[in-house]
């Protein structure tokens, strides 16, 4: 629905804002993917984004797990030197973990692969990691980790409701994704 998309912007707005105000330079980029990959591909085809997508949903083999893994690392090794070298970032690995599996489970949702889950909650898990510590740091407020916590329910909760798992399929009344 278009008002995942507009409501996706805005709280990457918030993401970004806070962000910037902690140091955590690559969670911004994080929501930058997200605008690319969630929420203007919902907002530009709003008409056809949920049916089209339930409908043509994909399923990693072997390959797929490889190429998705080792993209992972590289972008975690390449992000976190970066970041570390040219900016101020007090916590360049923790960030660059987020950021990276992040950023491969957007791939993953605009590709239609349904193994994004897992990146999802590995991700959420991760920032709920980097907000914590942030936190801990006295650089951002708990808040930040507790939205994280919300994210990380809601993509073990997604294994069983949506409609991009079987489980999720089958009370829809919908074909199971094929290997």
């Amino acid at each position: 629905k278009a008002i995942n998309g507009w409501l996706g912007l805005i709280s990457a707005a918030c993401f970004i804002y806070a962000g910037l105000a902690a140091k955590n330079y690559l969670s911004i980029f994080e929501q930058i993917a997200y605008i690319l990959t969630l929420d203007l591909p919902v907002i530009i085809s709003v008409r056809s984004w949920n049916d089209d997508t339930k409908n043509h949903l994909r399923k990693f083999g072997a390959k797929e797990w490889i190429i998705a893994i080792v993209g992972t690392l590289i972008v975690y090794a390449v992000s976190g030197y970066l970041i570390g070298k040219f900016t101020n970032d007090p916590r360049p690995w923790i960030d660059a973990i987020s950021f990276a599996i992040s950023l491969t489970a957007g791939i993953m949702c605009f590709l239609r692969y349904n193994n994004q889950y897992f990146w999802w909650t590995a991700s959420g898990i991760f920032q709920l990691i980097l907000w914590g510590v942030t936190y801990a740091q006295g650089d951002a407020t708990l808040a930040m980790a507790v939205n994280s916590l919300i994210y990380v329910v809601n993509d073990v909760l997604a294994f069983t409701v949506s409609p991009w798992f079987n489980m999720g399929r089958k009370r829809e009344g919908l074909k199971a994704i094929k290997d």
